[in-house]
């Protein structure tokens, strides 16, 4: 039986004939969904540092720093390689801890943030997508390792 053909694309220990890429199927979506969060927390944070940063500087900080992790993992996400989908599950895993943190943070004292984060309530002003999002991204991540073909020698 033929084995499939392969982007050829190579990898990050250089070799070729295997299909690196995470954006296919279900990871077109996840690439899609955390641009739109990069877009939306860069934006928000962006304006209340600039607008109103002392009011709240843990909140506006937190926000920014989730606009860097969603921007980290979009890009780790469309280069592909073995090398990104590690670090892209790492900050998956980094990114989970913190909603899960902010969250019951601002569950139990929600004096800390006079405004709220994109994590906060669990990303409820965002829908639940940032507590959702990671969880898939990691299962996304797990699952595409498990579907590469083995290197050929």
């Amino acid at each position: 039986m033929a084995r499939p053909v392969t982007t050829g694309s190579t990898d990050t220990t250089g070799s070729t004939g295997r299909d690196t890429r995470l954006v296919r199927g279900p990871g077109l979506l996840l690439v899609w969904l955390y641009g739109v969060m990069s877009v939306g927390a860069v934006s928000r944070s962006i304006f209340h540092i600039f607008t109103d940063f002392d009011s709240a500087p843990l909140a506006h900080g937190l926000s920014a720093v989730a606009a860097v992790v969603y921007a980290f993992i979009t890009y780790t996400l469309v280069r592909g390689g073995e090398k990104a989908r590690r670090a892209a599950l790492v900050c998956c895993a980094a990114e989970l801890a913190g909603v899960l943190i902010v969250g019951t943070w601002t569950v139990v004292d929600p004096s800390a943030f006079p405004d709220s984060t994109v994590w906060s309530g669990y990303g409820m002003g965002y829908v639940f997508i940032p507590v959702l999002l990671p969880v898939t991204g990691m299962l996304w991540l797990r699952r595409s390792r498990a579907q590469r073909p083995p290197a050929t020698a």
